[in-house]
């Protein structure tokens, strides 16, 4: 199933593994973020708004990797067809 899903990575056209890659930078960038804050909350105990922002930017960005994957294979399945 890995060996699968590694194979269907490398045949991606160019263009939808370039959204692909770009895409989970962001989310990566998002996540850094989030650990930042969250980081933070835990020096600072009095403030507990960083612990909610901190948390909700992680599940987005946990949320914004895992539909970049998805859409990624679908938009592939998808140009595949057509051509």
């Amino acid at each position: 199933m890995i060996k699968n899903l590694i194979k269907n990575f490398k045949n991606f056209d160019k263009i939808t593994y370039k959204i692909l890659k770009c895409g989970l930078e962001f989310c990566f960038i998002l996540c850094i973020i989030s650990v930042i804050i969250l980081f933070t909350y835990n020096l600072v105990f009095a403030v507990p708004i960083l612990y909610y922002i901190g948390i909700s930017l992680f599940k987005l960005s946990l949320v914004f990797g895992i539909e970049f994957i998805i859409c990624s294979f679908v938009a592939d399945g998808i140009k595949k067809q057509m051509i």
